[in-house]
């Protein structure tokens, strides 16, 4: 079996099936997720951990399905060190105090441990393909917070266009008619 099919029995052997989220349940959300990125050409790595991104929970999403604390291996073990860490830091970033300037500082400050770490362009820029599409997907899938995340979208995605990879751009420029 492949990486995205271990991981996609993994997510079921966790209750991802079982978590309402947009659109349905959180293993259709990431599947949703993951897909999107392939189809925007995205690496195999952000493909694995857009598959994998609320595995430790996000800021907006508390449920976890792994420990961050003790199970970040078991997630490494399927996906790898790569993808695993885009994932915790996907999970772990603290959005109100990460998001709106990321272009100016690069810096992502961690909910878990408080710790603040400026990444790399590439890294950033994976970083922030999988926020723009999981949000986008949101969008698509959740019509009570339409308005709200399109709102904010609009404003934020200007903010984060030197840092997009050109396909999740335009992707996102499409979907909110910006």
């Amino acid at each position: 079996m492949s990486a995205f099919q271990d991981l996609g029995s993994l997510l079921l052997v966790r209750g991802a099936d079982e978590l309402d989220h947009a659109g349905g349940t959180l293993y259709v959300h990431l599947h949703r997720v993951a897909k999107r990125l392939r189809s925007l050409g995205a690496s195999e790595t952000l493909v694995l951990a857009g598959l994998a991104h609320a595995a430790y929970g996000t800021d907006g999403f508390p449920t976890h399905l792994f420990d961050w604390q003790h199970e970040r291996s078991v997630l490494e073990a399927v996906i790898g060190p790569e993808a695993e860490l885009l994932v915790y830091r996907y999970g772990a970033c603290e959005r109100e105090t990460s998001w709106r300037d990321l272009a100016e500082h690069t810096t992502i400050t961690d909910r878990f441990t408080g710790t603040s770490e400026e990444l790399p362009t590439e890294e950033l820029r994976e970083f922030v393909d999988l926020t723009i599409v999981n949000e986008l997907d949101v969008l698509d899938h959740a019509p009570d917070l339409k308005p709200k995340l399109h709102a904010f979208l609009q404003e934020q995605i200007p903010r984060w266009q030197s840092l997009a990879s050109p396909a999740v751009l335009a992707d996102a420029n499409r979907a909110l008619a910006l």
